[in-house]
Order: structure tokens, then C-alpha cells, then sequence
């Protein structure tokens, strides 16, 4: 797709030096690749120039994070988008990932190619840095957690989890984890009661609010995001217990926070002793 809408000026070269997984929409990853490659090629104009897309992956160490707020030490699949094109100052690259900033003559572009871009990275726990200097191109390095591969670390034995039998109310829009989270925590004890739109998860609770023993939600969601849907619940059940799931959301601010009331929190991509050990303490707390 690329080759066919960029100029013959530009020239592409690839280098995939990887295997390894990521759990990601499809859709979430053209985006990320769709909107760098079309940004190169813009800085590229008008004489072309090379572009690079490399993907490859690596262990990030302990000190090694804080080069990439929100990632966490372990194995990463890096995507590396390079171009021969004007660059960069540093006033710029300070600004770039805003909303609505665009270097682009008035009338081209919206400035929200690379916004969307930090936001898909950042949901997907991961992070994006740029190396850039005027006349010399430019690089975005998108990092993101790898899944363990077979035979790697294997999940704990479930007999060595924390069990229940409460009923769970689990609203995530991705089906694929609203299947998985079913009958993983089927498997430990739970009833689960799911669903893929919010909308349908708060008329379920609306119509039996004693229904169920704790919330599970993602935190992005169309229509009714994560943090509003546990509003409209606590509202109709005050001091229900809640877990988000969320990679990163600049929804999730302090002040937000502490209008919620008490929240367990399961950061994305979810582990499954992770969440069963939060599931527990969440309920014991309630109990308690």
C-alpha cells in the first residue's frame, strides 16, 4: 500500500529481524506504521529520499526504562521508521505527539497523525521516542511488550491461584480478551457475566444492581470509557468494587481518581496472576 501511494523518489527498504508476538489490534499497528511512513515521506519532499522501516526486538533492561515512561523491564519488539528528510529541531520534537500541532502549510493535515500514534502506542503499554536533527532526518522508535514465547515462562499453575466463586461483571470492547478473561477465570471459581459494549454492561447492572460482586472493566471504550461507566455504576451502587484495565490513559488524572473512590487497578498487556491476585484483594477488601 505504501509503495503504491508514495512517490517513485522515495525509495523503501525493509528489515524484519523478528518472530515474536505482541497482543494488538491489527488495525492499531497499520495505523502506527500508516502515520509514520506517510509523515517521512512528507519531510522527504520534494526530492524523496530513503525510507527504512526495520523491525527487531530486545530485552530492556531495569535502567533502561526510563528512556520510555510507561514500559516495563522485559522483552520488546522495537519498530524503527527512519527517513533522509529535513529533520527536526528540538522545539519541535518537544511537540510533536500534541494534539492539533502541525508544522504543514495551512490547509494540509490536521496535526493528529502522530497524536493518534501516542495514543495507540501508549494503549498498547509500549512507548515511541524520536532521534531527529535539522537536515538530517529523522527516526521513531516504537517499542512494545513482547509476549513471552512458547516454551519461554510459562503461566503459574492455576491450582496455585487465588480461587472464588463471586460473580464478576468483565466489559471490554476487544472480544478476543472477553472470551479469553471468561474462561480463564471460569476456570478459578468465578461466574462471569461479560461484555464487548459498556452500554449493555451498565443496562445489565441497571437492571439488577445486587447482581454481581465486583466490576472489570478497560478503561478504552468507545461511547462509555472505563472511568465513566464505574461513575454511573457507583452511582446506582455506591462502594461497588472495581478494577480498571488500562495501559495508559491521560484520562486517569488525580482529581479523576479520587472522585471514583477506591479502584483496584490491572495494567495492560494482563497477566493471569496478576489479575487473580487483584481480584482477590479487591473482594477481601469489600468484605472486609
Amino acid at each position: 500500500m505504501l509503495r503504491a501511494s508514495l512517490p517513485a523518489t522515495i525509495e523503501i527498504q525493509c528489515h524484519v529481524a523478528s518472530q515474536a508476538c505482541i497482543l494488538a489490534d491489527p488495525t492499531q499497528i497499520h495505523q502506527i506504521v500508516m502515520n509514520l511512513c506517510t509523515n517521512a515521506a512528507l519531510a522527504m519532499r520534494p526530492d524523496g529520499g530513503r525510507l527504512e522501516v526495520a523491525l527487531d526486538e530486545l530485552e530492556l533492561k531495569e535502567g533502561e526504562v526510563s528512556a520510555f515512561p510507561g514500559l516495563r523491564p522485559g522483552p520488546c519488539l522495537r519498530l524503527m521508521i527512519s527517513d533522509t528528510g529535513c529533520g527536526m529541531s528540538l522545539d519541535i520534537q518537544r511537540r510533536i505527539f500534541e494534539p492539533f500541532f502541525t508544522t504543514r502549510p495551512q490547509g494540509e493535515g490536521t496535526g493528529l497523525g502522530l497524536s493518534v500514534v501516542h495514543g495507540v502506542v501508549r494503549s498498547l503499554g509500549g512507548a515511541i521516542a524520536v532521534e531527529s536533527e535539522p537536515g538530517r532526518g529523522s527516526t521513531f522508535k516504537v517499542l512494545l511488550p513482547a509476549l513471552e514465547p512458547e516454551g519461554g515462562a510459562e503461566e503459574p499453575p492455576q491450582a496455585s491461584l487465588p480461587k472464588g466463586g463471586e460473580r464478576i461483571l468483565f466489559v471490554d470492547d476487544e472480544p478476543f480478551l472477553v472470551d479469553l478473561a471468561t474462561r480463564t477465570l471460569g476456570r478459578l471459581g468465578y461466574r462471569v457475566t461479560a461484555h464487548t459494549r459498556s452500554e449493555e454492561a451498565l443496562e445489565a447492572f441497571q437492571a439488577d444492581p445486587a447482581a454481581f460482586d465486583l466490576v472489570i472493566t478497560d478503561m478504552t471504550m468507545p461511547k462509555l470509557t472505563g472511568d465513566v461507566l464505574v461513575a454511573r455504576i457507583r452511582a446506582i451502587r455506591p462502594g461497588m468494587p472495581v478494577i480498571l484495565c488500562t495501559g495508559y490513559s491521560e484520562r486517569l488524572t488525580e482529581e479523576r481518581l479520587q472522585a471514583l473512590g477506591p479502584v483496584g487497578f490491572v495494567m495492560k498487556p494482563v497477566k493471569l496472576d496478576e489479575v487473580a491476585g487483584t481480584i482477590r484483594s479487591v473482594l477481601d477488601a469489600a468484605k472486609g
